[in-house]
């Protein structure tokens, strides 16, 4: 049995935070009195001594092999300038997931410093190994790999979904960053730019280093990641919109992206002052495999002071397993403020959850403190609870109590919270000197907060910012969120996106992007439109004609301040951009016949019997205009669980030119176009795509498809021209 910590020990953590925080950087590194030499980059540049890069746009395409970067720096004492130098991967107009290779790679030594480049279109802008004493400052590694996204307006994908959970091997390397860091002690990151990419900054076995004033927002996985990563001092950062998973109206996951995330033991760091909203989740701490296993160790005495987390799809702050601080933030607009499953020894201080469904929800929690707290408008203020089963593949609970017990809750502030608290099989509670009222008194802003007890006050750090960094649209609600195909939209450039559904007739549009005007400057295969010209934020209606519902377009152009588009391309005011919003789905009627097989007429394992049993009488028949199924649970209950097989046939009509048909499918997937086997995804797979091209004409496809058990996602695409082949997300490993 634990015994409970004193209240000294929350002081002494906050007085290790301020002394972090006051830390001095350090000299920057290689600094001298002499102009440095100049060198022109080439590919496998090799540098040992501190040089500066002649300035200039070089079009370098990286290697394949990550280790085999265009500048490498060896030694130590050394300072590369590469102000004024920009390296293009591959061009703008390129998929983003074309991008592949390093630009700079550090190579062990000390007091490196990398100053002011710019890189886009490469796997990894800035790889650094095994040094110590590391400055990178003034980069902008925007634009780096980052995958396509399945997920659609009304359909999520499983394909999309991310897996953080092992990196001893650097696995997390398949996922591309800006700045990848591996085994760095000592140094600062500052003023450095990581946007539209999948991955801002990740750090693996890598410790004290002062991360402050970088940008890492609008990626499509994690703006900044932990993985055994201890003693960092993260401050005054922006990492907003690191999101996917997200669709107003249809679903809300963010399939484990986040705009912080702390595995595997990554301890004693000091979280404060940073802008981290709309992200799949705010911050996501897990305590690792090894505690998971064993019951020891966790993400702990990590302390989160004065960010702000809000409006994550799913949840502001997940802290699970682990021993932590949260003192000061502000959550609103989430679905949970605080995950924090299994936390224990936590203290949870003065901050501010406002608008969420839950403002604190902690299952089988143990001698956790909520304190001082304002929840401002939560469905539920705080839920605690624990189950009767616990997964019997879990170690941890085979090596500590897990009971919810010793809890806290005291001198919070319940306001326009329709059920303060909801408390199940908890033991050991204090409830005392709580007040619930039924008057607003303003903005949710943790500084407005003022706690009765001495040792619950914010600390005091000098040098520190007054509040976190605001940027545009961080006040904005979740419907700010808009991800297509390859991540989360910057608002920087126009845009037409779908106000609900894009199968709605007519559909309405909607006219995002800066401040401005737009007009219709050309159209196609439609019958109306609501309107020729208009203000941003405006609503397009448009009907397209009966008899190309399936294939239209329409081309807007805009004028106003400076774009910047999701490819980096710069457009400076005044000067038109033009957008388009296009629908292109052949006209399909497809017989979709239903089997149900058992270990005899198994498709693996008695393919002739299966054969067999797709010529015979089939359980189901039904038609459908598409083929797109995706369920945990058939909604039709007609159709079963597990166990199953589907036999789809359509004929379509394709205009003159190529087209590629690409499917989604879990577990199994086979398509043959005019009888020809085009498409073989027939091993059992985790959701995946699968690739086939064909030209214009009428054509017959067969679609065979398989349901082991578990979820069932089955999509079958028809796109214009041939599509490169991306495979998504890197996927577990």
């Amino acid at each position: 049995m634990r015994q409970r910590p004193h209240a000294r020990t929350l002081v002494a953590a906050v007085a290790l935070a301020a002394a972090m925080l006051l830390r001095p950087a350090g000299a920057s590194a290689g600094a001298g009195a002499q102009p440095l030499p100049v060198v022109t980059p080439r590919p496998g540049l090799v540098i040992t001594r501190s040089v500066r890069i002649a300035p200039g746009t070089y079009r370098l395409p990286g290697h394949a092999s990550l280790d085999s970067a265009l500048l490498t720096v060896r030694g130590s004492d050394i300072t590369v300038d590469l102000r004024g130098v920009t390296f293009i991967g591959v061009p703008p107009d390129s998929a983003p997931d074309a991008a592949r290779g390093t630009a700079v790679r550090i190579d062990g030594g000390r007091n490196v410093r990398i100053r002011a480049l710019t890189a886009h279109g490469y796997r990894v802008g800035i790889l650094a190994r095994n040094v110590r004493g590391l400055t990178l400052e003034g980069n902008d590694v925007s634009h780096s790999w980052k995958p396509r996204l399945f997920s659609l307006v009304e359909h999520e994908s499983l394909a999309d979904w991310l897996s953080y959970h092992r990196n001893e091997e650097d696995e997390w390397l398949r996922f591309g960053a800006g700045i990848y860091l591996r085994g760095v002690t000592g140094g600062r990151i500052t003023g450095n730019t990581v946007r539209q990419s999948m991955n801002g900054l990740l750090l693996s076995h890598s410790d004290s280093l002062d991360i402050r004033g970088n940008d890492f927002s609008y990626n499509s996985g994690l703006g900044i990641g932990l993985y055994r990563a201890s003693w960092h001092t993260i401050v005054e950062n922006r990492a907003d919109y690191a999101v996917r998973g997200s669709s107003h109206g249809f679903f809300q996951r963010g399939q484990d992206s986040a705009a912080l995330l702390m595995f595997e033991q990554s301890q004693h760091n000091v979280v404060a002052y940073n802008s981290m909203t709309h992200g799949g989740d705010g911050l996501f701490l897990w305590a690792g495999q090894q505690t998971m296993d064993t019951g020891q160790g966790g993400s702990n005495d990590n302390l989160f002071l004065m960010n702000d987390f809000s409006y994550a799809p799913t949840n502001g702050m997940e802290a699970t397993f682990s021993r932590n601080a949260f003192v000061g933030n502000r959550v609103v607009g989430s679905t949970h403020g605080l995950w924090g499953g299994y936390s224990y020894g936590s203290r949870v201080v003065g901050n501010c959850f406002g608008g969420n469904r839950i403002g604190i929800a902690v299952e089988h929690g143990q001698d956790n403190l909520i304190g001082g707290n304002h929840f401002m408008g939560d469905a539920v203020g705080v839920r605690l609870w624990a189950d009767s089963i616990e997964p019997s593949d879990w170690g941890y609970p085979k090596h500590r109590d897990t009971r919810s017990r010793d809890w806290r809750i005291v001198e919070n502030t319940f306001t326009q919270v329709a059920e303060p608290w909801r408390i199940a099989n908890t033991s050991v509670l204090d409830t005392s000197r709580n007040v619930v009222r039924d008057t607003s008194t303003g903005e949710c802003d943790p500084a407005r907060i003022v706690p009765t007890t001495a040792w619950w006050r914010l600390p005091v750090i000098r040098n520190a910012p007054v509040r976190w960094p605001e940027a545009p649209n961080t006040r904005r609600d979740r419907r700010a969120i808009v991800i297509d195909e390859w991540g989360p939209y910057d608002w920087r450039s126009p845009k037409l996106w779908p106000v609900d559904s894009t199968r709605a007739f007519p559909l309405r549009l909607q006219v995002i992007g800066p401040a401005g005007r737009w007009r219709v400057v050309a159209q196609r295969g439609l019958a109306q439109l609501s309107a020729r010209a208009g203000r941003m934020g405006d609503t397009l209606t448009v009907t397209p004609h009966v008899d190309s519902t399936g294939d239209w377009r329409v081309t807007l152009e805009y004028r106003g301040g400076p774009t910047v588009s999701p490819r980096g391309v710069r457009t400076a005011a005044g000067v038109p951009v033009r957008f388009v919003y296009e629908h292109f789905e052949p006209r399909q009627r497809w017989t979709q016949r239903i089997h149900v097989f058992t270990d005899s007429t198994h498709p693996f394992t008695a393919p002739g019997a299966f054969d067999r049993l797709l010529r015979g009488e089939p359980r189901l028949t039904r038609d459908a205009p598409r083929l797109d199924w995706m369920w945990s649970r058939p909604r039709d209950t007609s159709i079963p669980a597990s166990s199953f097989a589907m036999e789809a046939t359509t004929e379509l009509t394709l205009p003159p030119g190529a087209y590629t048909v690409r499917t989604l499918s879990d577990d199994a997937v086979r398509v043959w176009i005019d009888e020809v086997l085009a498409i073989d995804h027939w091993r059992p797979h985790e959701t995946s795509p699968a690739y086939a091209t064909v030209r214009g004409g009428t054509h017959r496809l067969r679609v065979q498809y398989v349901q082991l058990g578990g979820w069932v996602e089955l999509r079958l695409d028809i796109l214009r021209g041939v599509v490169r082949r991306s495979e998504g997300s890197a996927g577990p490993h």
